[in-house]
């Protein structure tokens, strides 16, 4: 993948942290803030930020476990989960999401964006974050897969005015079907709502660093996405 790629600062009021831009070949494009797993903006994350700056999009991946250390990078061993869910639980959800502003604002602010449309792209708890930060009207349209929690904010539906696309396995042992039951039910008469759900996959699906790596529904997801993506950016 022919892609350049650094690590830039983006400055809040609570200080400045780190996120990792990743440009297309061409130099412009839309642009996507993708929003990491609760493993930090480690190497499979920067790896998917990568494929989609291959396939056009200007890519900006904010480290947002930042407050805890800079730049956290786990893996899938029994350790880096004990760690991952430490770190998930010790970040304010509203601090992150503001984070995530600041990140987007920075995005929407580079050259090689310019006035291109943006979107927010998140797995597991970035997932969940980024079905907020659509429903936040941060951005043009979103991704989420396999978003945890997302059937626990189903009060923010209406506020979903953009079009929001999402992945859930449905082998998912961390994700109830009946949760993904409940979210295709709020979002029901919502046409700009699409829901895909993969037949056999876990959680963790599209992460080929994982167990739970299923070729096909990734394959399959990635080609949903970037439609969606095409389509609306």
């Amino acid at each position: 993948m022919e892609t350049n790629s650094q690590w830039i600062d983006i400055e809040t009021a609570d200080g400045k942290f780190g996120a990792y831009l990743s440009l297309p070949r061409g130099g412009k494009g839309p642009g996507i803030v993708l929003l990491q797993e609760i493993f930090g903006v480690n190497q499979h994350i920067r790896n998917v930020a990568d494929q989609y700056a291959a396939d056009g999009y200007v890519v900006i991946t904010p480290d947002l476990f930042w407050r805890h250390g800079a730049r956290i990078e786990l893996g899938y061993d029994e350790a880096g989960w004990k760690r991952a869910v430490e770190l998930m639980q010790a970040t304010d959800f509203a601090t992150a999401q503001q984070d995530i502003a600041a990140t987007l604002k920075v995005l929407r602010g580079l050259d090689a964006v310019g006035s291109a449309k943006v979107a927010s792209l998140g797995y597991c708890f970035g997932g969940r974050l980024s079905y907020h930060t659509a429903a936040n009207g941060l951005v043009d349209a979103a991704v989420a897969y396999y978003g945890g929690g997302i059937q626990n904010s189903l009060d923010r539906a209406p506020e979903i005015k953009v079009p929001l696309l999402m992945h859930f396995g449905a082998a998912d042992s961390h994700i109830p079907q009946e949760a993904v039951k409940s979210i295709a039910e709020a979002f029901d008469s919502n046409e700009q709502v699409e829901i895909h759900v993969y037949e056999g996959a876990e959680h963790g699906f599209n992460c080929n660093h994982r167990d739970s790596y299923q070729q096909r529904a990734s394959a399959q997801a990635h080609g949903h996405s970037l439609v969606f993506l095409g389509e609306l950016l």
